[in-house]
């Protein structure tokens, strides 16, 4: 299916990589952007001025090796657990949607959504901070009564893609979830 480019509600670059593995199963990956060598540095010297600064007045050396290694830690820290390189979503027709959300540090977080419990792929709205931010999510079935709504679950949510991105994702998994429904109604 392809790789396109688009812009985050931020303005910065993202890709969007579709695969269809098959006519009722397609990936979609949003690729976010990677972390800014000039703003670590900039982040980094500014922590490392204010320890010297301190250091100056103080004459106490405890400050310079705190500020390193504070530094080392929160940089890890935000590596591992803040700083997302890619979400993706697998939508499989006859199994259920898989999110997938990979880390700078390598760590992933997998999330999987039974397709009995899936009842839409919608894109949503928000207003933040006076203005609007679309967001697409799965909308699940209440287990007590089907035709209700007991869960919505965002997808793409560090990456913020915008509206044109959405649609483009939004249509695929309509295309597969118009056959699955379609299916079901032909067996009762």
């Amino acid at each position: 299916m392809g790789t396109k480019e688009f812009l985050d509600a931020h303005g910065e670059k993202i890709t969007l990589h579709q695969e269809a593995h098959s006519v009722s199963c397609r990936e979609f990956s949003v690729v976010c952007p990677k972390l800014s060598v000039r703003s670590v540095t900039s982040c980094t010297c500014a922590v490392w001025l204010a320890a010297y600064a301190i250091f100056a007045y103080t004459q106490n050396t405890l400050v310079l090796s705190a500020a390193i290694i504070c530094t080392i830690c929160g940089l890890l820290l935000y590596l591992h657990f803040m700083k997302i390189d890619q979400e993706s979503l697998l939508l499989i027709g006859s199994l259920g949607i898989q999110l997938t959300t990979s880390f700078a540090s390598g760590k992933e977080s997998t999330v999987f959504i039974e397709m009995c419990r899936v009842k839409d792929v919608v894109i949503n709205e928000a207003f933040f901070m006076q203005k609007v931010v679309y967001y697409l999510c799965i909308l699940l079935k209440d287990p007590t009564d089907p035709k209700e709504i007991s869960e919505i679950v965002p997808v793409f949510q560090s990456s913020k893609p915008r509206m044109d991105c959405l649609t483009d994702v939004y249509r695929s998994c309509q295309e597969i979830l118009s056959v699955k429904s379609h299916n079901v109604a032909t067996m009762d």
